[in-house]
């Protein structure tokens, strides 16, 4: 730029910057030191003499007087400490009393003005290998760091420049501020997360995974995108739990169907011991004993093929009520997942959301807001009693009570799954761990009398002849034998006597916890 140039360019910045809080001059290029006075060099100066300087180039104090209206900061930046090119070829007038210096000279700026030298007063500064030199490098670097203070962004710059050139140039700034930050960008701030709350309240509900848990999360918030995410939720649990009335409903009308075979066939045998202690009154004949034997082994096997029928139709409904549960257990499980997709994917995007509020813009900066507040300690410990009761590590009450059972229940979880939480405290860390399994952990403990049977108790049942002892069906012990008494009748008959047991004629047998003889 000319010397004219450079001048018509500082009296319209100075009239530019008249009203404005903060102003920047930033000149890289050669200067000069006459007698303690700092010169700027513009590209056309020729300097024959020093009779010439004050002609040709621009004095640091008339830069300075163009910055004098300025209310806040008026920073200097002079990439311009380099060797002085007319050195050898310009003439010394008035018999050499002019000084001209090595590098610039010290300078000291009025209050709230910061002169920034690329190396110290009477030093001189380097251009660097590269397109920039050491000192506009490490400028670019820190002075646009989001609110930091000038005196500190200058002073990494200075550590720069020294490690980059070995100690030959140290960057220099003159000038003192008050005690307020002053910061070329100001500080970005992060926009608060509008759902945070509807987020926190939906993740806790999805632990717990009831429709009473949904119904009260939406009375509480009934719009917005995680109401709509919990009705779908409570559409699908309440979907399971259809299956699984439907498939109780099965398992009692197959139990009664089974009670009333058995009580049919209960009545038969009635019947037919009856028929039978009539036909023993009467003489035995051959015949009548195989008749007796056909006749009681036709309704021994359709009974017993009508009990095999009704088991099969229990273990049916019991098949259908384990599918329905599983389907519930899905269902909930399928809850936790969507839930843990849903909040991670509205943290992606409060993260988006950062990293853009975080980037630097010519235009005003918003204005700073409250951050956001950390997760309650109670409700951490919630939300952990909560994963805790669903991968079968009871904690008792989910209601943030760190106590001793929710400590007892994050131990038996560390035994299980092999990790090694602090059970003192509910954590983050704690509550990722268990939130990251989806399925039971925990041993399923069952009551006495009580068998696991998939993912639930269930009562433990014994066939017909048998009795549950010390959690096993044995075989109940037969009843004493009753010996036949005879009765006299008018006129008498003398009955024939009973076989040995070695005879080929009488025999008893045993059924249905009875004893009958021929």
């Amino acid at each position: 730029m000319t010397v004219s140039g450079l001048r018509r360019e500082i009296r319209d910045f100075a009239a530019a910057a008249a009203d404005a809080d903060i102003a920047v001059v930033y000149y890289a290029g050669h200067g000069i030191e006459v007698s303690g006075t700092n010169y700027l060099i513009p590209s056309d100066a020729r300097l024959q003499s020093d009779f010439d300087i004050p002609d040709e180039t621009v004095s640091l104090d008339r830069v300075l007087q163009a910055l004098e209206p300025v209310k806040r900061l008026r920073l200097v930046i002079l990439d311009a400490c380099r060797d002085n090119p007319f050195d050898k070829s310009m003439k010394r007038s008035l018999g050499g009393t002019r000084s001209i210096g090595r590098g610039l000279a010290e300078v000291e700026p009025a209050k709230n003005t910061l002169i920034a030298f690329a190396a110290k007063a009477g030093a001189v500064a380097s251009d660097g290998d590269g397109n920039n030199s050491p000192f506009a490098t490490a400028l670019m670097k820190h002075i646009i760091s989001p609110g930091l203070d000038l005196r500190l962004a200058f002073g990494k710059v200075r550590d720069d420049v020294v490690k980059t050139t070995n100690s030959r140039q140290e960057p220099f700034m003159y000038g003192s501020l008050g005690g307020d930050t002053v910061a070329l960008v100001p500080q970005s701030v992060i926009p608060a997360d509008p759902n945070a709350e509807a987020r926190k309240d939906y993740e806790f509900a999805a632990q717990l995974g009831t429709k009473e848990a949904w119904a009260s999360f939406l009375a509480a918030r009934p719009s917005g995108l995680y109401a709509d995410l919990a009705r779908q939720q409570a559409a699908k649990l309440k979907t399971a739990e259809s299956a699984s009335a439907n498939a109780d409903a099965g398992i009692k009308k197959a139990e009664e169907q089974a009670k009333q075979k058995a009580d049919e066939f209960r009545k038969q045998l009635e019947e037919q011991s009856k028929k039978q202690a009539e036909d023993e009154k009467r003489a035995y004949t051959e015949q009548s004993k195989k008749d007796l034997e056909v006749a009681r082994q036709q309704i021994a096997d359709r009974a017993q093929a009508e009990l095999n029928d009704a088991k099969r139709q229990v273990e049916e409904a019991k098949k259908q009520a384990a599918d329905a549960q599983k389907q519930i257990d899905e269902a909930k499980k399928q809850a936790v997942e969507d839930a843990r997709k849903q909040v991670e994917a509205a943290k992606a995007e409060a993260e988006k959301a950062k990293v853009a509020s975080l980037a630097p813009t010519a235009g005003p900066q918003p204005a700073p807001t409250a951050p956001v507040p950390a997760m309650d300690k109670t409700d951490l410990a919630r939300l952990l009693q909560a994963h805790l009761k669903r991968v079968g590590c009871d904690p008792g009450n989910t209601d943030g009570n760190w106590n001793d059972s929710s400590q007892k229940a994050l131990d038996l979880f560390n035994k299980s799954a092999s990790t090694s939480f602090d059970v003192k405290v509910a954590s983050l860390d704690s509550l990722d761990g268990v939130r990251a399994k989806t399925s039971r952990v925990c041993p399923l403990v069952c009551a006495k009398g009580m068998k696991v049977e998939g993912e639930r108790c269930v009562a433990i049942t014994c066939d017909s002849g048998f009795a549950l002892s010390d959690g096993v069906c044995k075989k109940r012990p037969d009843p004493p034998e009753r010996k036949a008494v005879a009765r006299s009748e008018a006129p008498a008959r003398a009955a024939p006597a009973a076989p040995s047991g070695g005879g080929g004629g009488g025999k008893c047998f045993s059924f249905n916890g009875k004893r009958y003889c021929e």
